[in-house]
């Protein structure tokens, strides 16, 4: 009997044990299980109330009897905010204008400058360039000296080496330039065959030839240009007297074997230039001083 028992029981057991389940939790649960709870603020920073720099806060009663701070000594953070921010915008507007004065300064400044191609990049000529300020620019001639004016420099020894370069680069500006100077540096000993070919080519497209036998002179020519950009032709026409004297003798020095003495006897002998032209050979070489050579030359 006591056998049959433990049988029993030992079944018993068995069953018990097959019916056992082992639950295993899925990712979510273990996911909420790892992850801390929320806490709210005070619960977060409730340990600084045990800490040394903690003080509680004073008690409404013997605040509301206290006296209030002046305006001065209140810290308002808002405040603050706003003045560094309307700093900080000032500070970025100020920053923003700069940008526009220099540009509106460089457009001046390259206004009065002499604008030079990048193609001459490397040639000695810019350092001869030192009355007038210069930059380099993305433009069609080799020097821009105006609104209307530019100029191609041009080396007869390269010219000898490529005749064509001189009429494709004129045929390049396409007449936009009411003034086109050729700028020749004559750097060659013999200069009768290249500089006749120059000028023909200057010629024939109605360009102006300027010829210069150094570097110093050909930046000469390019300062002059630019500085008399937009003055008139009288400056450098030559002055004459408005007095009939000195529009006579200017008329009758221009004959040969005429001077400025023989023009005041001819004056004071015929008194005006319609009587001197109407006047004979044999009255003219009656005056004194004038020989036969000098009115052979009166028309």
């Amino acid at each position: 009997m006591e056998q049959r028992e433990e049988e029993d029981n030992l079944q018993q057991t068995v069953h018990k044990k097959s019916k056992t389940i082992i639950k295993i939790p899925s990712y979510q649960e273990v996911l909420e299980i790892s992850q801390p709870k929320p806490q709210s603020f005070s619960q977060a920073f409730s340990f600084l109330k045990s800490s040394e720099f903690y003080s509680p806060p004073p008690n409404p009663a013997s605040a509301s009897s206290s006296q209030p701070l002046p305006p001065s000594q209140i810290t308002n953070p808002r405040k603050n905010d706003q003045l560094e921010t309307s700093s900080s915008s000032t500070s970025a507007s100020a920053s923003a204008a700069a940008p526009t004065n220099s540009l509106s300064g460089s457009s001046s400044a390259t206004r009065n400058a002499i604008l030079v191609s990048n193609r001459q990049r490397g040639n000695p000529l810019l350092k001869h360039i030192r009355n007038v300020r210069w930059t380099f620019a993305d433009i069609v001639p080799d020097y821009l000296l105006g609104q209307s004016s530019c100029a191609l420099y041009l080396s007869l020894r390269y010219h000898l080496l490529h005749p064509d370069y001189l009429y494709y680069r004129i045929r390049e500006l396409q007449k936009n330039f009411k003034l086109c100077v050729v700028l020749c540096h004559v750097d060659v000993e013999d200069v009768v065959k290249p500089l006749l070919e120059v000028t023909k080519t200057a010629l024939l497209h109605d360009c102006t030839l300027l010829c210069a036998w150094s570097l110093e002179e050909c930046g000469r020519y390019l300062e002059t240009i630019k500085v008399y950009e937009n003055k008139s032709a009288d400056i450098i026409q030559g002055q004459m007297d408005t007095d009939y004297l000195s529009r006579l003798t200017h008329v009758l020095t221009s004959v040969r074997h005429v001077n400025k003495t023989d023009v005041v006897t001819l004056g004071t002998t015929f008194g005006s230039l319609s009587h001197i032209m109407d006047a004979s050979m044999e009255d003219l070489a009656r005056c004194p001083g004038i020989g036969k050579a000098a009115v052979r030359h009166f028309p």
